[in-house]
């Protein structure tokens, strides 16, 4: 099977995501192709099996991905509206948690947490740290950029990742979020992780 990637081009470090999904590809020795999502005609013309949404500034994002009537490109409407029909896997970073979080078009959420924006700081107040991960049983390099915090209270899915005693990544079903961008590492194991949920389910 090869594994059909819809990766999200609104803005963020959609190269990096790119690069570690080629190096998961490779690691976890499943097929892929990529297809750069940059409008609505573009999401309906590619079935794709798993979806990434990279991170970047959620206002700019939703600006340039919203609806057609707006202005936008209508994507972040179509992948929506898919991923409330459907299972699909879908990994979100930083502001890409965001909007699965609070994807501000009128229906629900897409992971029952609620998540602030630039809750550690500005630029300047970006860390990289060690990141403890229950998904994997093991330690990440954890790169925090401008990050978002979840409210931890407010959690009603599957905690996954950590970072001194505070949830950092959340999974519901088959789909995760992280405040952290595991494709500014050479970690590849969120991208691994992700082509498995698709290459898995169609043994």
């Amino acid at each position: 099977m090869v594994v059909r990637v819809g990766l999200c081009m609104l803005q963020g470090a959609r190269h990096a995501h790119i690069r570690s999904l080629e190096h998961a590809s490779e690691e976890g020795n499943i097929p892929i192709i990529i297809h750069e999502l940059r409008t609505a005609s573009q999401f309906k013309k590619y079935k794709c099996d798993v979806y990434v949404l990279p991170g970047g500034e959620t206002t700019t994002m939703r600006r340039t991905g919203g609806s057609l009537e707006n202005g936008g490109s209508g994507l972040l409407q179509s992948l929506f509206s898919h991923l409330r029909e459907s299972n699909a896997p879908v990994l979100g970073t930083c502001a890409g948690a965001i909007l699965l979080c609070n994807p501000d078009d009128g229906g629900e959420p897409l992971l029952p947490a609620s998540i602030e924006r630039n809750a550690y700081g500005r630029q300047v107040d970006s860390f990289q740290d060690s990141v403890n991960v229950r998904l994997f049983d093991r330690q990440f390099p954890g790169v925090f950029i401008r990050a978002p915090r979840f409210e931890q209270s407010s959690i009603n899915c599957e905690s996954i990742a950590t970072h001194d005693g505070e949830i950092v990544g959340i999974m519901h079903e088959s789909r995760v979020a992280l405040t952290f961008h595991p494709e500014l590492t050479d970690d590849s194991g969120f991208h691994v992780w992700l082509l498995q949920q698709a290459f898995n389910s169609s043994e």
